[in-house]
């Protein structure tokens, strides 16, 4: 009915626009990531999650990092550098649906790897993932409960 209906517009010359969701558009939208988002622009990385990708992304929601201290959360927000690689170490390259999950160690953007486990529920590094294959146009999002820090 929907490619029926945008043909039929398209075929009067009305101009249809679909509107697709990025990483970073559909986080937003979820509205449990408003500190992710505030993170990401610190760090300059919000065009990067617009990009082409695709990006599989463990986004630790505002109650994961509610967790850091506000102090210490503060400072991360100020120092660019740290902010950018720990914001990097949540995003892996390519589309990793939760079916395709598999225990190992997994290379991030960051450049160094995070432990994935599976049994008693998946974690990354330590963190519980709490939602799995919010999918955006240009990769997948998987919530997590607790921001993880590179070593």
């Amino acid at each position: 009915m929907k490619k029926t209906l945008i043909a039929g517009l398209l075929a009067f010359g009305v101009a249809v626009s679909v509107q697709a969701k990025d990483i970073v558009d559909t986080a937003v939208a979820a509205g449990n990531f408003k500190t992710l988002a505030t993170a990401l622009t610190a760090a300059g990385l919000i065009d990067t999650l617009k990009g082409k990708g695709p990006f599989t992304v463990f986004a630790p929601t505002d109650a994961a990092f509610a967790k850091i201290p506000k102090a210490d959360l503060d400072a991360l927000l100020k120092d660019k550098a740290k902010l950018t690689a720990v914001l990097t170490y949540h995003v892996v390259p390519g589309k990793v649906m939760a079916a395709d999950v598999k225990e190992g160690m997994v290379k991030t953007v960051q450049g160094s790897d995070i432990k994935v486990t599976t049994s008693g529920g998946v974690m990354v590094d330590g963190a519980k993932v709490s939602a799995t294959d919010i999918v955006a146009d240009n990769g997948v999002i998987h919530v997590i409960d607790s921001v993880i820090i590179p070593k």
